[in-house]
This record gives structure tokens, C-alpha cells and sequence, in this order.
């Protein structure tokens, strides 16, 4: 990886977090590679704390946000079931670890981040990794129109509701990955179906900082209604 220090210890510790992951028994060895060749460290821009950067917990990394833990990430990429060459849209780019591995699985990748001081760091580090995602300042809720519709959704914060202008940028027979829920979240695994419909399963109980609705120093109130 291009200008990113990545000692002995650092990827032994990656070692140890990989075989943690694969004891879990179901992640893909394609899933596991990834995971090897991004150096999670990175992320968390500070050398002091490399060991922390292969534990299995969330990490604060600014702004009030925090880097998931490694299985969650795992987790989330794992129900995604990434195929080379989707175009995936993420909400919530945080430091970009996520963003790296869907990169790093081949995906064409489109990420929002609504925090100026996360976006700016992540597209640095991104850039350092040589990975280019298309990398966007604003408003989760209201995903990128532009560049719909996506093969897949990934959210990476704990939204109160499923946006429908998220389910309206997926697809026919795409995919959303979604935590919904207040303080505590359900995974939410959502298949959009050719006449609109949602089909729809929960995954277990996970805990995501929040979706928090406008970009930051935005003033302008946005609505929206559940599917």
C-alpha cells in the first residue's frame, strides 16, 4: 500500500484479527484477503495506537463518530455479498476503512460523509492506499440521485428509518444493508423487488453511532417518510 507505514507487529496483529474472523466459520476467503491487505491502522491516524486498531471493538476517530469494530465491518461486508464490479453507494464514509475494503473487493464505490473534518481525512487516506472511490460531502439521507441506481446500499450509522429516497436509488433486485433503530439497531438486510416491493430481514442487534440528518453547518431542514 502506497506511502502507508506497515511494520512486522502491524501485520502481525492484522494476522491475529483475521483468525478471529475466521473462527467465526462463515466469512469468505475473498472477505479475510481484504481484510490482510488493507492495514487497518491507517485509519486511525496515530501510530500509538496500532494495537488498538486490531482489537475486536469500535474506535472513536473524530467527530463524534467511531470506526466500527472489526466484525461489524466484517459482518455488514459479508451480507452485502460484494460481486467485483457493482457499484455500491455507502453512507457514512467515517475514516474510510469500509470504503477500503469494498475497494479492495473490486467494487465501484460512492460514498457520502456528512462531517467536513472525517471527509477531508478519509479522501487523503483513500488516496494514500491508491483506492479511488467517488467521494461526496453531504447528506446521507438523501444518498447521491446522480449516480443511481446501485447494485448495492451500505449504511454504516444507526438510522432511525429506512430513507426512501435510499430505497428509491437501489436498483431492481439490489441489496441495502442498514441498522435501524434509535439507541440500539437491528441490522436490516433489504432486497428491492422488480415491482418496488421490500423484502425484508433482520439480522440481530448491533450499536452504530447515529444517521444524523443534513451535513454539517447546514441549515436547511429536510424531511422524509418511511417506505
Amino acid at each position: 500500500m502506497h506511502e502507508i507505514p506497515d511494520t512486522f507487529k502491524q501485520k502481525g496483529l492484522r494476522r491475529q484479527m483475521i483468525e478471529r474472523l475466521r473462527s467465526r466459520g462463515f466469512f469468505s476467503d475473498s472477505l479475510l484477503d481484504a481484510f490482510e491487505k488493507v492495514p487497518r491502522h491507517a485509519f486511525l491516524g496515530d501510530n500509538a495506537f496500532d494495537e488498538h486498531a486490531y482489537e475486536e471493538k469500535a474506535f472513536h476517530i473524530g467527530a463524534g463518530q467511531t470506526i466500527s469494530n472489526p466484525y461489524t465491518v466484517a459482518f455488514q461486508t459479508h451480507v452485502l455479498d460484494v460481486v467485483k464490479g457493482e457499484k455500491i453507494l455507502e453512507i457514512g464514509t467515517g475514516c474510510g476503512y469500509q470504503t477500503a475494503i469494498l475497494c479492495q473487493l473490486g467494487a465501484k464505490v460512492f460514498s457520502i460523509e456528512r462531517q467536513r473534518e472525517l471527509f477531508e481525512k478519509a479522501r487523503i487516506t483513500l488516496n494514500q492506499m491508491n483506492f479511488s472511490p467517488r467521494l461526496f460531502f453531504g447528506d446521507g439521507f438523501k444518498g447521491q440521485p446522480a449516480f443511481a441506481p446501485y447494485d448495492k446500499i451500505i449504511v454504516t450509522c444507526g438510522a432511525p428509518f429506512i430513507p426512501q429516497d435510499l430505497v428509491n436509488q437501489l436498483k431492481p433486485g439490489g441489496i441495502m444493508i442498514i441498522p435501524v433503530g434509535e439507541n440500539e439497531q437491528e441490522m436490516t438486510w433489504i432486497m428491492k423487488n422488480p415491482d418496488g416491493s421490500l423484502e425484508i430481514k433482520e439480522l440481530g442487534k448491533f450499536k452504530f453511532v447515529p444517521m444524523l440528518e443534513e451535513k454539517q453547518r447546514s441549515n436547511d431542514k429536510l424531511f422524509f417518510r418511511k417506505p
